[in-house]
């Protein structure tokens, strides 16, 4: 069994033959057994809250790449009707709604995209949005704040959310000795 346990940096592979396709569930997975398009076996065996997106490569402990690559899966694709006065809105509420469930979401311009849940479907049609079956791979936003992986050679490491924070609190710093309180 090939055993896959580090993510490889993009820059430093020039090809990976092969792929390992994976579910979303699947690559949420820090450790599973699996099997690549030729048929060989492998184990993921990758640091715990790894999250891995299509097109990551990982390494195995023999040096060689594997591609991932995300499944064809079952879907609800969710938009608005065409009589919406506020389509934007609507669909932003279903995420609000959606959000609070913690539900992963894939987002596009004029669609969300979420794992298929017969209770889901029915809050949304209540909310007034078509709710379509459909089957695509499925890549949900890793949120702001983490629910994603870092990369040692990232220049800042972690999440948009994260980054931001870092970003924000560099431009002002707060000499705490001058605030004043009062009571």
């Amino acid at each position: 069994m090939l055993r896959l346990t580090t993510v490889a940096d993009a820059r430093d592979v020039r090809c990976a033959p092969r792929e390992l396709v994976l579910s979303f569930a699947e690559r949420s997975r820090s450790r599973l057994r699996s099997v690549l398009d030729d048929g060989t076996d492998v184990g993921v065996l990758l640091p715990r809250g790894t999250v891995l997106r299509g097109g990551d490569l990982l390494r195995a402990e023999t040096g060689e790449v594997v591609r991932v690559r995300a499944a064809i899966e079952p879907l609800y694709r969710v938009t608005a009707r065409e009589d919406d006065a506020d389509p934007r809105f609507s669909l932003l509420r279903a995420a609000y709604h959606l959000g609070n469930r913690h539900v992963p979401l894939m987002l596009a311009p004029q669609a969300l995209h979420l794992e298929q849940d017969p209770v889901l479907r029915e809050m949304l049609q209540r909310l007034g949005l078509i709710v379509a079956e459909c089957v695509a791979p499925f890549e949900p936003e890793s949120g702001a704040y983490g629910g994603g992986h870092r990369h040692d050679h990232d220049a800042q490491g972690g999440s948009l959310g994260e980054q931001l924070s870092r970003e924000a609190h560099a431009r002002r710093a707060v000499d705490l000795s001058t605030l004043q309180f009062h009571r």
